[in-house]
């Protein structure tokens, strides 16, 4: 069966974490229809790294040289129907039909931004959100404007988390992105003499910082969420859902360029996890599965540990 999904998911020193992404993804959703790719930030823990990309041969592996020209690269290469982006501390315990996600895309093809697998209707009535319900195969289908919503959740369109979007979506916003910046282009051209100058001289990464563009996840995403609120009127206003299917466990901080709250502990810095890791121990999928969050953010509670 041909793919129809490119799941695209961030990974920097979080092995043990990386490996509960896949295992749950591949748990819940069709992985006949998904082929992920995972950038890997090459920094720390390469021996549990290895391991683990062996036991998920079936996923393409991007070592990571330079954060921006290796994701421009990635978007340009990929042809399926549907992006799925994820991070490394993120967990899915829920799923939804996909084909009913395919329909919705499908009926709804000028008006969905994208079909959410982290927002949940009751959440966001609670906020007072207007959440309009539909039927999509006989299942009830929600949608939310974000261009007017109000909690935090519901406003912001363009997140690198289980969210499915249009693969020609992802590359009209990342190319206007790239093309708001023209002098980048030519910066970016392999063997450039422009690169090899810079190259002796400053690392890429600062290079690109100093430029204001992406040069890691996180500013990956705040370019394109600042894109897309600043020109609203280019983009489809609703986000689709049906039920909150992952979370992201917040215990340790890796990308410390936005101040993200944590709830761990000394037992759940990357160092210690990584040795839980080496002595065989996983995260607890099922646990989780029995006790699903009811937020999209959560903490330690929902981190339990397996020895397999």
């Amino acid at each position: 069966m041909a793919k129809m999904i490119s799941n695209i998911v961030f990974t920097k020193n979080r092995p043990l974490q990386l490996e509960a992404y896949l295992a749950s993804l591949y748990r819940h959703l069709p992985e006949e229809l998904i082929q992920t790719y995972i950038v890997y930030k090459a920094d720390r823990f390469g021996e549990q790294y290895a391991e683990l990309f062996h036991r998920f041969s079936r996923c393409f592996i991007i070592k990571e040289q330079d954060f921006c020209r290796d994701f421009m690269n990635l978007i340009e290469q990929i042809d399926t129907k549907y992006i799925l982006f994820g991070t490394d501390d993120v967990v899915y315990y829920n799923s939804v039909n996909f084909a009913v996600i395919d329909e919705t895309f499908s009926k709804f093809t000028k008006e969905i931004f994208g079909f959410s697998l982290k927002l949940h209707p009751q959440s966001l009535r609670m906020k007072n959100e207007i959440i309009v319900e539909t039927v999509i195969n006989g299942e009830n289908i929600y949608y939310v404007n974000w261009k007017n919503a109000k909690s935090r959740n519901a406003k912001y369109p363009f997140e690198l988390d289980s969210t499915l979007y249009r693969t020609t979506l992802v590359r009209e916003i990342i190319t206007h992105i790239a093309a708001e910046r023209p002098v980048l282009k030519k910066v970016f051209q392999d063997g450039s003499l422009q690169v090899k100058i810079l190259s002796h001289i400053i690392s890429m990464k600062n290079f690109l910082a100093s430029m204001e563009t992406f040069h890691c996840p996180n500013t990956l995403e705040g370019y394109g969420y600042r894109w897309c609120k600043t020109h609203k009127s280019k983009m489809p206003e609703f986000l689709y859902f049906q039920k909150l299917c992952a979370s992201a466990i917040q215990v340790n901080i890796v990308n410390t360029s936005v101040n993200n709250p944590t709830d761990g502990s000394s037992e759940h810095t990357v160092e210690a996890l990584n040795e839980k890791y080496k002595q065989g121990f996983r995260f607890d999928i099922e646990a989780i599965e029995r006790n699903r969050p009811k937020a999209t953010h959560v903490g330690r509670e929902y981190f339990r540990f397996v020895k397999k």
